[in-house]
């Protein structure tokens, strides 16, 4: 128990209990299901999908994903500009493209008309970022990918439970839903992620991909060795395709497990500081802050609290804000990534090429012009909502009203 009180507030659960028991095993899984699986059967759940498969990270769960979706060597995929460069990492791991789309200036996620706009006869997938912690536009993008029958993976790391007007939950409308277990996520085993779907089909490779291509790895189960007479056999064949090692380890799966036992909680705790910022925003009526904006109906469920800086109109920089805040004790304000067009390793392979196997690809590779989500971009100010209780919280917003207040 001494243990359990020198631990963070967001592991005070059964986090300690699930990992113990892990090493009283030995690593065993035993007849009660290992923590791997307990913690699938838990998210699918709470999800309402058929099947779950946990991974390593968020990042290998995309690749699986668009593994699955059969995205290869020639093939396109259609992403949003203003996201994190391991999108366009994943597609580059399936030795196809990444195609840029542009965003909406208020919503600032992907903008399904842009998308419409990109896709070609080497589209293979389009994938939506759930931005900030706020569904996109799913009917619209639906409907692009029904047209031209292409599927729709969607990544949830930033957006656990929320939902859109029709109350589907974020990972649920797409054909896989993806989420990252990082360690500022809404939930969190330090490093991981897992992916949902409906399909046994795409569950099966999915699972495949990540499990070192075994053959004996179905939708619903990722144990190797289940009948030891066949696996200790040396007869026995055991990979029928190629794999990756993606699988997360029990230690984490149990804290992952723990962690999505208190799914609800973690998440009510970012609303309640997401909404802390747009209320006290709205009441102030200031015009150097421009918040993201939330159609009627939709729940954000806000990973961050993400704002417009329009500053500069008023000749206050980005950088002298922000160390304002922090002298007014907020936590800080984080910048938005590059957009992955204009992250290096994306903007040389432009201009320069690059080989993927035994295939060059040209200048080409990586095209879409999008700027909105670039002038975006460079504005963007995100404040944290992790905090602990409601005193911590107020600190922020006391924070920004007095950094406001000293500007305007």
């Amino acid at each position: 128990m001494k243990l359990k009180s020198k631990i963070g507030w967001r592991f005070k659960g059964n986090e300690i209990k699930y990992i113990k028991k892990v090493l009283k095993s030995d690593f065993s899984a035993g007849s009660d299901a290992s923590m791997n699986e307990k913690f699938e059967k838990k998210f699918a759940k709470i999800h309402k999908q058929n099947f779950a498969i946990a991974s390593n990270s968020g990042t290998s769960t995309l690749h699986q994903a668009l593994l699955a979706i059969g995205v290869g060597h020639g093939h396109e995929v259609i992403i949003p500009a203003l996201t994190v460069a391991m999108c366009g990492f994943a597609v580059w791991q399936c030795g196809a493209v990444p195609v840029y789309a542009d965003v909406d200036h208020e919503t600032f996620l992907i903008d399904p008309k842009d998308i419409e706009k990109k896709i070609t006869k080497k589209t293979k997938a389009i994938m939506v970022v759930h931005t900030y912690g706020l569904m996109c536009d799913m009917d619209s993008v639906i409907k692009v990918a029904n047209k031209h029958k292409i599927k729709v993976l969607e990544d949830c790391a930033q957006c656990f439970l929320g939902h859109d007007d029709k109350k589907r939950i974020s990972g649920t409308v797409g054909s896989i839903g993806s989420w990252s277990l990082e360690s500022t996520k809404h939930i969190s085993s330090g490093e991981g992620g897992i992916l949902t779907t409906n399909s046994a089909k795409l569950a099966k490779i999915m699972r495949k991909y990540g499990t070192l291509g075994f053959k004996n790895i179905t939708a619903q189960n990722g144990k190797v060795r289940i009948n030891r007479e066949k696996f200790q056999n040396p007869n026995w064949e055991r990979h029928d395709q190629f794999g990756y090692n993606y699988r997360l380890s029990e230690i984490s799966s149990a804290v992952a497990l723990a962690q999505t036992e208190k799914i609800t909680f973690f998440v009510k705790k970012r609303v309640e500081a997401g909404n802390a910022f747009l209320n006290f925003i709205k009441k102030s009526k200031t015009k150097i802050l421009k918040t993201q904006k939330i159609k009627r109906n939709y729940k954000h469920v806000f990973f961050t609290f993400a704002c417009i800086f329009n500053g500069d109109n008023k000749n206050i920089s980005w950088q002298s804000f922000r160390k304002k805040f922090i002298e007014y004790g907020g936590d800080g304000i984080y910048a938005a990534w590059k957009t992955v067009n204009n992250e290096p390793c994306f903007a040389n392979v432009r201009k320069k090429g690059l080989f993927s196997g035994n295939m060059k690809i040209s200048n080409s590779y990586g095209w879409g012009e999008t700027p909105i989500a670039i002038s975006l971009q460079k504005k963007m100010m995100q404040f944290t909502t992790n905090q602990k209780n409601k005193k911590e919280i107020n600190k922020q917003i006391l924070a920004l009203k007095k950094t406001l207040k000293f500007y305007e």
